[in-house]
């Protein structure tokens, strides 16, 4: 029985409400289960300088946990004076995983850019902002296209993310904080449409085989159906 009491295959429940911030030019606040993360989208007419002149597009994110996302309350990184590298290795994770659903020539010459903000953690945090800012940058691309200064959709799929792994044996979906914690092998999916993008999997307590790594791909792809169906139905 897992600590919810949902099934092996069940997502916590998902939200998505848009609009959320006066100025983004796309917003949302995710919800699955107890993990919150509010994305905004942010469109700039340039681009980093190892892509200027070519005519690409550029998609990045930023990431980052308020001080009492959690059970205790965290420092904010700024009086650190630099990010920590658990921050550093999501970020880029986001950006990787929203650019593989862009075409960087229809998107143009100019740079989105993710900024995803972890308002109460519960496991799953950078799979909610990648499913999240999906649906910030869709948002933002309708503004371009309503606006004619994109012709076409640069959006190629939805791309969302998923957690899954092996929690006292069994292989499960979309883990909290309680299964995270304790799960034996713990995997992230993330996909464009019916491609992969990225499969972040390890043994945190215990080795796994090829057929339960299997079995948590099957997991991943209906949990990732369920998320595209929520980004679909907020972007509508």
């Amino acid at each position: 029985m897992r600590p919810s009491g949902r099934q092996i295959d069940e997502m916590r429940p998902i939200s998505i409400e848009v609009g959320v911030t006066k100025h983004a030019e796309g917003s949302c606040l995710i919800k699955v289960g107890d993990t919150h993360v509010l994305c905004t989208a942010t469109i700039e007419d340039r681009v980093p300088p190892f892509i200027k002149g070519s005519g690409l597009g550029w998609v990045t994110a930023e990431y980052g946990m308020l001080p009492r996302s959690t059970g205790s309350r965290m420092r904010r990184e700024s009086t650190q004076g630099k990010q920590g590298g658990r921050t550093v290795e999501i970020q880029r994770l986001i950006g990787r995983s929203l650019r593989a659903g862009v075409d960087r020539v229809a998107l143009g010459e100019r740079q989105i850019t993710i900024d995803c903000d972890v308002i109460q953690a519960d496991g799953g945090t950078r799979c909610a902002s990648i499913t999240g800012g999906w649906v910030a940058l869709k948002l933002a691309v309708n503004k371009l296209m309503k606006a004619g200064d994109v012709i076409s959709d640069p959006l190629v799929n939805p791309v969302a993310a998923v957690s899954c792994g092996i929690y006292a044996g069994q292989p499960v979906l979309d883990l909290d904080y309680p299964e995270d914690s304790e799960a034996g092998v713990d995997g992230n999916f993330v996909m464009a449409g019916d491609r992969l993008v990225e499969v972040q999997m390890s043994a945190e307590g215990s080795t796994f085989t090829r057929d339960q790594m299997a079995k948590l791909m099957d997991l991943a792809d209906k949990g990732i159906a369920e998320l595209v169906a929520a980004q679909l139905q907020a972007v509508k």
